[in-house]
C-alpha cells in the first residue's frame, strides 16, 4: 500500500507562493482551499509578496471618472473584479462640505486636495485627505501649523508670485496602514518641503534649497545658449504644465522651460534636492515617462518630435549605474508608432505608463468632430503596448492618474 505524501509545512508553501509569477495566480491559489487563503491573506506574507511583485495596472482616473482596463488587456479580469466590489472611485464617502481633486495615487491609496472652485483663489496649503477607495476609508490630515506655513508664505518679502504647494504621496512602507505625505512648496527663490507621517500625526519641516544654488553652473545643460539660467527670483517650473514621476525612492519633475533638458529630483531617502540631465536625444515635447528599468537603473520613454521618414518613434533609454558608463543614458529600443495619428504620453508609475493615440480632428458637415482616444499601457518589463480602453475626447486635457493594485481577493484588509 502506497504511503501518503507528507503535508507541506506552511513556511515552505509561503516560499512557493512567493514565486508565483503574477498576482492573478496568487488570487487563484487563495481560492483553492481555506488553508491556502489563510496563508495568502496573512499581512506579513502580503508585504513580502508586494516587495517582489509590482501590482497590475487596473485602471486610470481623470476628470470624467474611473476607467477600468477592458479586454483583451491582461488586467481586464482583475479590473472587472475590482468594479464588482463596493469600491467607490467617486469618493462619495469623503467629507461632503467640499469637492475633492486627486493629487496622487499610489499603492491603492489616493491623495486628494480640497477643490476651492474656479472662482476662488485657493490657499497655498489646502485641506488634504488620504483614502482607500476599495474599503471606503479615509484620514483627514491636520492643517500645516501656522509657524511652518509662515516660513514660506512671508519670507522673503515682497513676492511677485505666490508660492504653490504640490502634495506627494510616498510609497508604502513596512506598516500597511501607515502613510507619509510630502508637501513640496515651490517658491520664487527656493524649494521647501514639509512631511506628514500618519504614525505621529504631525507635520515636520524637511529639505529646503534655493533655485540659484540648484542651477548654479548648469547653463551648459541647455540645448542652446539662448536658454537663460534661473536666478534668485525666477522659478524654472510652471505648475500649469508640470508633471511628476517616481522611481527608486525619488520624485522627478520635468522642466517646463523651453529647450532645457533638466530634471528636478527629490530623494525621499535623504530628503535632498538635486538636478539631473535628461538624455540628449529620444525625447520631445509630447511628454516623457520615467520608470524603474530594473537593477536600480532608471528608464525613460519619450516620443521624438521629428522622426526620420515622418513616422513617430517611441524611444526607450536607460541610465546606466555600473562601470565606466555609470550615469550615462543609453538607447535601448525604439518602437515605431502608427503614422497619421497624434501620440503622447499621458501618465506613468514606477512600472507602467499610458500612451494616448488619436486621429486628427476633422470636419463632418458643418461641425468639428473630435476623435476618440485610444489608451495603451506599456509595462517596462514586457516592452509591449497593450490597449487599455477607448473613450471620447471629453476631458482629454485633464490630469490622468494610473491606478495599480492587487486583485480585490488579495486586499481583504483596509490600508487606511
Amino acid at each position: 500500500m502506497a504511503s501518503e505524501l507528507p503535508e507541506i509545512p506552511g513556511h515552505l508553501l509561503a516560499e512557493i507562493f512567493l514565486r508565483l509569477p503574477a498576482p492573478e495566480d496568487l488570487a487563484r491559489t487563495s481560492a483553492a482551499c481555506i488553508a491556502f487563503r489563510r496563508l495568502v491573506t496573512d499581512g506579513s506574507f502580503l508585504r513580502r509578496f508586494r516587495r517582489l511583485h509590482a501590482p497590475p495596472l487596473l485602471a486610470f482616473l481623470d476628470l470624467e471618472g474611473f476607467h477600468p482596463a477592458l479586454p483583451p488587456h491582461p488586467s481586464a479580469p482583475a479590473a472587472a473584479a475590482l468594479a464588482a466590489t463596493a469600491a467607490d472611485f467617486t469618493f462619495s464617502f469623503l467629507p461632503p462640505h467640499c469637492g475633492w481633486i486627486i493629487q496622487e495615487i499610489r499603492d491603492g491609496r489616493v491623495l486628494l486636495a480640497r477643490d476651492h472652485g474656479a472662482d476662488e483663489r485657493p490657499p497655498v496649503f489646502r485641506e488634504l485627505v488620504v483614502c482607500d477607495p476599495l474599503h471606503r476609508r479615509y484620514v483627514t490630515l491636520p492643517p500645516l501649523p501656522d509657524a511652518l506655513a509662515a516660513s514660506v508664505l512671508f519670507h522673503p518679502a515682497p513676492v511677485t508670485r505666490m508660492p504653490w504647494c504640490e502634495p506627494c504621496l510616498a510609497p508604502l512602507g513596512d506598516d500597511d496602514t501607515a502613510f507619509i505625505v510630502i508637501c513640496v512648496v515651490h517658491c520664487e527663490t527656493k524649494l521647501a518641503t514639509f512631511v506628514f507621517s500618519s504614525s505621529t500625526g504631525q507635520w515636520l519641516p524637511s529639505a529646503c534649497k534655493g533655485w540659484s544654488e540648484l542651477f548654479r553652473g548648469r547653463r551648459e545643460s541647455a540645448v542652446d545658449s539662448s536658454v537663460r539660467e534661473p536666478t534668485a527670483s525666477n522659478s524654472p517650473l510652471d505648475p500649469t504644465f508640470l508633471r511628476r514621476h517616481y522611481a527608486y525612492g525619488c520624485f522627478y519633475w520635468e522642466s517646463t522651460m523651453a529647450k532645457r533638458k533638466d530634471l528636478l529630483v527629490l530623494d525621499t531617502r535623504t530628503m535632498e534636492f538635486s538636478i539631473a540631465d535628461l538624455p540628449s536625444k529620444g525625447w520631445g515635447t509630447l511628454g516623457v515617462a520615467i520608470l524603474e528599468a530594473g537593477e536600480g537603473e532608471l528608464g525613460l520613454f519619450g516620443i521624438r518630435d521629428e522622426p526620420a521618414g515622418g513616422k513617430p518613434d517611441l524611444c526607450y533609454t536607460v541610465r546606466q549605474n555600473k562601470g565606466k558608463s555609470s550615469g550615462q543614458w543609453q538607447m535601448v529600443r525604439t518602437i515605431t508608432l502608427g503614422s497619421g495619428c497624434l501620440h503622447y504620453i499621458k501618465a506613468s508609475t514606477e512600472r507602467y505608463f499610458l500612451l494616448v493615440s488619436a486621429d486628427a480632428p476633422r470636419w463632418v458637415g458643418s461641425s468639428f468632430k473630435m476623435p476618440d482616444l485610444e489608451y495603451f499601457s506599456m509595462d517596462v518589463k514586457k516592452l509591449q503596448l497593450e490597449k487599455v480602453s477607448v473613450k471620447p475626447f471629453g476631458a482629454a486635457l485633464s490630469r490622468t492618474r494610473i491606478y495599480t493594485n492587487f486583485p480585490p481577493s488579495l486586499l481583504s484588509s483596509p490600508t487606511i
